[in-house]
């Protein structure tokens, strides 16, 4: 697989390749894989890795029982590897990719992938059994969390520049406190 480093994906980049071939990859560009493809994805913008961050040390500060990660791959059914930019793991894994089921993810939306974290993905981490999907856009400066219903996202809490702050619980794991402002660096 041939990326060139010197120019940036403005939208997602598919490679026919298998699980084996992609994992013995020796440098891991930022990729998923999805049903024998690896989609090669664009490095994220300075305010998206803001936003990953702060959202980070909210949910560490939240939920000191679980473990938070950012960026790390998850097995998912039905032959898929996604990397959330932020996944809330019940234990410390044991296994690259991870095999454990998260809590929660966290997907901050970039152009590039819009259309992914909003459709697939969401699809994806239902199937998956993940309890929460948290979404963050920058450019409409919104954070959206959503519960798993009986296999349906319900929405639990939207914040905004009207609402800029809200708490969300995590079952029985803790409550953390948003601040929109906080999160997006204002």
């Amino acid at each position: 697989m041939s990326v060139d480093q010197g120019e940036p994906v403005s939208q997602l980049e598919r490679v026919r390749m298998s699980y084996d071939e992609w994992w013995a990859l020796p440098e891991h560009p930022r990729t998923e894989w999805v049903d024998g493809e690896v989609v090669v994805m664009a490095d994220p913008h300075p305010d998206h890795s803001m936003a990953q961050g702060n959202l980070l040390v909210a949910l560490k500060q939240g939920l000191p029982d679980l473990k938070v990660y950012p960026v790390v791959a998850v097995r998912l059914p039905r032959s898929r590897v996604r990397v959330p930019d932020i996944s809330v793991l019940p234990e410390r894994p044991t296994t690259n990719p991870v095999e454990l089921t998260p809590v929660l993810v966290v997907e901050v939306l970039s152009p590039s992938t819009r259309a992914v974290d909003t459709v697939r993905k969401s699809r994806e981490y239902a199937w998956a059994g993940i309890g929460q999907y948290w979404l963050v856009d920058t450019a409409e400066r919104r954070l959206e969390v959503l519960e798993l219903v009986e296999d349906e996202w319900e929405p639990l809490l939207t914040l905004d520049d009207r609402q800029p702050t809200g708490s969300v619980t995590i079952d029985d794991h803790g409550t953390v406190d948003l601040d929109l402002r906080v999160i997006l660096d204002d």
